[in-house]
């Protein structure tokens, strides 16, 4: 299997890794580089293809590793690893990195429930200190008046927004989205079912028809289509049998039929992951558990004011996300905080105020989704929001959801989320303080 590096990834990369061992007139050249972007889209495993093509040595950390029991231990390892990828340079006469996998799901903070330890604090201080002292970086206890060997740190990452931002500045940390195009991405498929003699004309059709996925799907896909030849050999050898004909084999690989790579059942099996996918986001058990717990309604209730139709099962969240601003709502003529509700002239249910209706049409119309979370005194404090649902294109549908949601969550706080096409929150609106 061969892989494709996209021209835009090796440049960028390969450009920060050869301009911090080169001594540039005048220059301060960043020390760290920052890749974020979507989950899945091949962040790591391609900077591991890049070091191999460019002969680097590699010392690899992740975000496990920056948290210990006992305070200062990751920032005395940051340090070591370092060091010994200094020493490598120096030994192999090549250049070297310290990459750091996941560091936002280390050090970043989620949600107001996010735990901001005494190693969290050390580990941004470390790194900042190196980045601004890369020839400089010494063990505790010790002293080496001998310069280190300046090393670059690739870092890699979902969400910066959740990191500190005295280490994400300019001049410490060169920040690279990594959104791949359509050619990237037709490209690294091609690269993974290339083996399998899969044409190219297929290959783009696949990708079309998942334009949605990411790219770590499409390996997945591959090796679900072995899923039949492997649960053939487990009933030809018997269930009982099958551990110790596997691990104590003569040593000779287990030989399979090619599979099936038709388009065809590419995408009847692409479809089958599509619809496991949709199955977690549908089934919400967590919330609905949550509610069942709180009594406010019975279990069957809480499943239908939750159901959600197919096309926003993709767009739920579960937590609040820092940064996002809460503008306390106009206090109403009764004190009640809910400027903009008023009651129906029925009287069974609250209204939407005309101009959050026309707020919510205006979203709907730009081609954004709009959500609906509410939460209780006791979550709101943690900044743990639930979502009631997720709607686009139709405005009347999002409005009556809204109102249902006011009705059955009198006491609570509720809210509505901006969301654009890539599922990135852009704004909220506080609508109800109880």
């Amino acid at each position: 299997m061969s892989y494709y590096i996209p021209p835009k990834f090796l440049d960028r990369l390969s450009v920060h890794i050869t301009k911090n061992f080169l001594a540039l007139p005048n220059v301060k050249v960043p020390l760290i580089l920052g890749i974020h972007g979507r989950k899945g889209e091949g962040k790591t495993f391609m900077c591991e293809l890049v070091f191999k093509r460019m002969g680097l040595g590699a010392v690899y950390m992740s975000a496990g590793e920056l948290e210990s029991p006992d305070a200062g231990d990751p920032a005395r390892l940051i340090r070591l690893r370092y060091r010994e990828a200094g020493e490598w340079s120096r030994t192999h006469g090549r250049m070297a990195v310290l990459m750091i996998n996941d560091v936002d799901a280390g050090i970043g903070r989620v949600d107001a429930s996010t735990q901001y330890t005494v190693n969290t604090q050390l580990v941004n201080a470390t790194l900042m200190n190196i980045a601004d002292n890369p020839t400089n970086v010494q063990l505790p206890g010790s002293y080496d008046a001998e310069p280190t060997q300046r090393i670059p740190i690739i870092v890699t990452g979902n969400d910066f927004a959740t990191l500190y931002a005295p280490l994400i500045r300019d001049g410490r940390m060169e920040k690279f989205f990594w959104d791949p195009t359509r050619d990237d991405r037709l490209g690294i498929v091609a690269g993974i079912f290339e083996a399998d003699g899969v044409p190219r004309s297929d290959v783009e059709a696949l990708v079309d028809h998942f334009a949605e996925q990411a790219t770590d799907f499409f390996g997945a896909l591959r090796s679900r289509l072995y899923d039949e030849q492997v649960r053939t050999l487990i009933h030809q050898v018997g269930i009982d049998k099958i551990s110790q004909e596997v691990v104590h084999s003569d040593g000779k690989p287990t030989e399979f039929q090619k599979p099936n790579f038709s388009l065809q059942h590419l995408i009847e099996i692409g479809t089958e992951m599509v619809q496991e996918q949709e199955r977690i986001r549908e089934l919400r058990l967590v919330s609905e558990y949550n509610e069942v717990l709180k009594g406010d309604r019975p279990r069957s209730a809480n499943r239908a004011s939750h159901s959600i139709s197919k096309s926003d099962k993709s767009f739920m969240y579960y937590g609040d996300r820092p940064g996002s601003a809460e503008p306390p709502p106009a206090k109403s003529a009764n004190g009640n905080g809910m400027a903009s509700l008023k009651t129906s002239p029925t009287g069974t249910r609250p209204a939407i105020a005309a101009e959050v209706a026309e707020e919510i049409r205006s979203i709907l119309a730009g081609g954004l989704r709009l959500g609906i979370e509410y939460v209780d005194e006791r979550r709101y404090r943690m900044g743990s929001w639930q979502c009631f649902g997720t709607y686009d294109g139709n405005p009347e549908e999002a409005i009556a959801a809204l109102e249902r949601c006011i009705a059955e969550h009198p006491k609570d706080y509720i809210r509505l989320i901006t969301i654009d096409k890539h599922r990135n929150r852009m704004g909220d609106r506080l609508l109800q303080r109880p």
